[in-house]
């Protein structure tokens, strides 16, 4: 597996916005930069010169990893014979006849009553003391426990509950929003999020600001230089919570961990890892934002039988001496990849969002062409 700290020149274009670009690693690039580095005209530099051309062909086409991060998990069915369908069917009229009303119900009432009291003491409450920020805080973490409630939650945490400590940040594996919901209901966090539209982002605007959480547009180059310098300010301030970051920068489908951005790691503080792991027996809790509306995602867990997860809260990390800031989140990945039992992989997980520009096409069809003009014989080499 090759190092996703190491870049390379090609380059990935947005399919919306042409002027955002990014890096994409492959074990194939490298090994061809490694050989050329040699100078040496023998025929074994210039064989692996053109092996790496065949070595990312052939992962494509046995093991995908790429899009395998993003896929749910396929099931087999299980239920078409005479002694299981009954139970099966006895088994779909609870969960959508009796389960899914009341948690329907439950959560919308939920959200009127938060709405109404969340309002209500941001305009009255008094700021003396912190006390309206006190009460917004108990607010939305009660909120995130009733969304826990409506799914038939059964969380299991392992290790000291989450502080506010000076100099800390925390740092998890990502599946879905209900990341975040679920480790509020333990106790609140900042966090980073990207902007969203319709109720969740009414939810956002109404009780996000009041727990210091940092919103962005990924797709504005300004947007990101602006939660860069934010982050430093929440680290420096002890009054604000605990701040919660998803270094992926995209829901991952809880089976692979895709390449952490540095931004979180080139702070100057300790990292406080958090692994997260669902049982998919009972729900499907990966969230692809392309394929569903977050209100669907919702209804697939509230219609499961129940969302079931374990929480590894593990010993804060220090960059070390020998280490930058691309290795530091390297090790912190991989920690978190080994308490869950989930699969690190060398991606960048927001190529998802993108497509190959033509000239990056060109560029690769160049490198191509040149590797494999390098294994003719001199003589035989086409001005």
């Amino acid at each position: 597996m090759s190092s996703p700290s190491k870049q390379t020149d090609e380059l990935f274009s947005s399919a919306g916005a042409g002027s955002v670009e990014v890096e994409r690693v492959t074990a194939g690039l490298e090994l061809e930069r490694e050989a050329a580095k040699t100078g040496d005209k023998l025929i074994l530099p210039r064989l692996l010169d053109a092996s790496g051309v065949l070595q990312d062909a052939a992962s494509a086409i046995i093991d995908d990893t790429f899009n395998k991060c993003f896929t749910f998990t396929e099931r087999p069915a299980w239920n078409w014979n005479f002694y299981l369908f009954p139970m099966w069917s006895v088994g779909v009229v609870i969960r959508y006849g009796i389960l899914f009303p009341l948690r329907i119900t439950f959560i919308v009432l939920s959200t009127i009553i938060f709405l109404f009291t969340f309002t209500t003491v941001h305009s009255v409450a008094p700021n003396k003391h912190n006390i309206r920020v006190k009460l917004e805080r108990f607010l939305v973490h009660t909120y995130a426990a009733c969304h826990v409630v409506s799914w038939t939650g059964v969380i299991r945490h392992h290790g000291p509950k989450p502080t506010n400590r000076p100099g800390h940040i925390f740092v998890a594996n990502h599946t879905s929003i209900i990341d975040y919901i679920i480790l509020t209901s333990v106790s609140p966090f900042s966090s980073i999020a990207q902007q969203n539209k319709g109720w969740v982002g009414l939810i956002q605007n109404t009780a996000m600001d009041a727990i210091d959480c940092i919103r962005f547009n990924r797709t504005e180059s300004k947007d990101r230089e602006m939660v860069q310098r934010r982050l430093r300010e929440h680290v420096a301030d002890n009054t604000r919570l605990p701040l919660l970051i998803f270094p992926e920068g995209t829901c991952v489908n809880n089976e692979y961990c895709v390449m952490f951005k540095r931004g979180a790691f080139d702070l100057g503080c300790k990292v406080c890892p958090i692994a997260i792991k669902y049982n998919k027996i009972f729900a499907e809790t990966f969230w692809h934002s392309r394929r569903q509306s977050f209100t669907q995602h919702l209804m697939g867990l509230m219609t499961s039988w129940a969302v079931v997860a374990d929480v590894w809260y593990l010993e804060p990390q220090e960059m070390r001496s020998d280490e930058d800031p691309i290795a530091f989140a390297n090790r912190v990945r991989q920690l978190i990849c080994d308490q869950a039992g989930i699969k690190p992989v060398p991606w960048d997980g927001m190529l998802k969002y993108y497509r190959p520009s033509p000239r990056m096409c060109e560029k690769r069809r160049a490198e191509i062409a040149a590797s494999f003009e390098a294994l003719l014989p001199t003589g035989k080499k086409k001005d």
